[in-house]
């Protein structure tokens, strides 16, 4: 029904509604410049919209409208595609409006586009590089800083010639330096002031293979001229002999070295020593460390050593105890540095696993306990402990050979070394060739 007046025309409505008709549609399309049309009339998306009515001029349709009547004559149909954003349609026809396939997703957000993972790993690879040189530099430097040069291997007079390979001078003193009296009474050190030496290796490093080599503490030595460490003074040798520790109480370690390089002609590059409350201290951090106690088991009362046989963890108190009992061996010196040998062999071997490795809880502390308790020379380096430590390792891993230095036999309660095979033995360490002599 047609609410305006019958008097009215198209006129009076000042053209604001479709010609021809009561019900046509409103023309708002018509002054949205941005709508586009689409085609009307039979077969299009909007039907055409009615005829002009009488008396109504034709109207001109905008420059760019582009819905056209179907019958060819220029005829603006009025109707819109429901385009309102403007845009060519996308392909297949379809617009690019809301609700279209080419629609922006909720939020205004477009697609997203494919994740480029070669980009993403080459950056999780860049960052996880960084952080391990970061951490691995900041380790060197924190364990380098650790490191206790105190022995200065200058001071060392006569040497031999360097030779091929390299040898290290490991030292077990009995230093209660640092322990409460509850610490020495747990670990059966007795309270002697000072310190000796109660184990004494050399240990070469070379192509084929290491070599350990137990030095007994009774050895029977000629402690040679040398000048003191302390007082640089010259102190002539008498030519006297006594056991090899008496050279480390004499003077120390520059001392102990020079004695060992003048009884056996070999040069020692490297000197490391450690005391009894470091070596419990680096038991103790590994999570201490299996051993399989022989036959019979062992029971030492100055040692405190009462295992069962059988294998068994030792901790740090325990360990300390099997490796200085020397009263319940038959041996007696001799058999206690076999137990050294088989010890920290073992110790070498269990630290060097992955679990304690890849996992800082463990890494750190034991590197602490042993460092903050090792004496080393002025040029030992942290690459140079890591070719200690890992030819330790190979000793127990079969890649090397373990003995002790040959013995002839004895005199006044020292051992005495059986010269030929230490002359041979030393030949073949200094030229780095694979070892045929065997010891007691």
């Amino acid at each position: 029904m047609n609410d305006w007046p019958d008097a009215w025309s198209d006129d009076n409505r000042n053209n604001r509604y479709g010609r021809g008709s009561a019900n046509a549609q409103p023309e708002g399309a018509r002054v949205m410049r941005q709508v586009q049309r689409g085609q009307g009339g039979p077969g299009g998306q909007n039907p055409a919209a009615p005829p002009y009515g009488g008396g109504v001029p034709q109207q001109q349709p905008y420059a760019g409208d582009q819905g056209q009547d179907p019958y060819g004559n220029g005829y603006d149909s009025g109707y819109n595609t429901g385009q309102v954003y403007g845009g060519a349609p996308h392909a297949g026809g379809q617009g690019g409006g809301p609700g279209g396939p080419g629609a922006m997703g909720s939020g205004g957000h477009g697609p997203r586009s494919a994740p480029n993972w070669r980009k993403r790993i080459k950056w999780t690879a860049i960052t996880v590089v960084t952080l391990l040189v970061v951490v691995s530099v900041g380790t060197y430097f924190w364990a380098d800083g650790k490191l206790n040069r105190q022995v200065d291997l200058s001071k060392v007079i006569d040497r031999p010639d360097e030779g091929k390979g390299t040898n290290y001078l490991i030292v077990g003193s009995d230093s209660r330096e640092g322990m409460s009296g509850e610490e020495k009474k747990a670990l059966h050190t007795g309270s002697a002031e000072g310190k000796r030496t109660d184990s004494m290796m050399i240990l070469h490093t070379g192509d084929n293979g290491p070599t350990l080599i137990s030095l007994p503490r009774d050895s029977d030595v000629e402690i040679p001229t040398f000048v003191g460490s302390e007082s640089g003074k010259t102190y002539k040798g008498t030519g006297k002999h006594t056991k090899l520790n008496a050279a480390y109480a004499t003077d120390g370690p520059e001392l102990l070295v020079r004695t060992v390089e003048f009884n056996t002609g070999l040069r020692i590059d490297h000197y490391v020593e450690i005391g009894f409350a470091g070596f419990a201290n680096i038991v103790d951090a590994v999570g201490g460390v299996e051993l399989t106690i022989p036959k019979g088991g062992m029971k030492d009362t100055k040692s405190g050593a009462n295992f069962s046989a059988g294998k068994q963890t030792l901790n740090g108190e325990q360990a300390l105890a099997f490796v200085r009992t020397r009263y319940a061996l038959a041996g007696s010196d001799l058999d206690r540095t076999k137990n050294q040998q088989k010890f920290l062999a073992a110790l070498a071997s269990q630290t060097a696993t992955p679990g304690t490795i890849l996992n800082p809880f463990k890494l750190y502390p034991t590197m602490s306990a042993g460092l903050d308790t090792l004496i080393v020379d002025k040029d030992m380096g942290l690459f140079d402990l890591a070719d200690m430590f890992w030819a330790m390792k190979g000793v127990t891993g079969g890649d090397g050979k373990s003995m002790n230095m040959p013995i002839s036999g004895s005199t006044g309660g020292n051992l005495v070394w059986d010269k030929t095979k230490v002359k041979t033995l030393v030949n073949e360490l200094k030229n780095d060739d694979k070892v045929t002599v065997t010891g007691n």
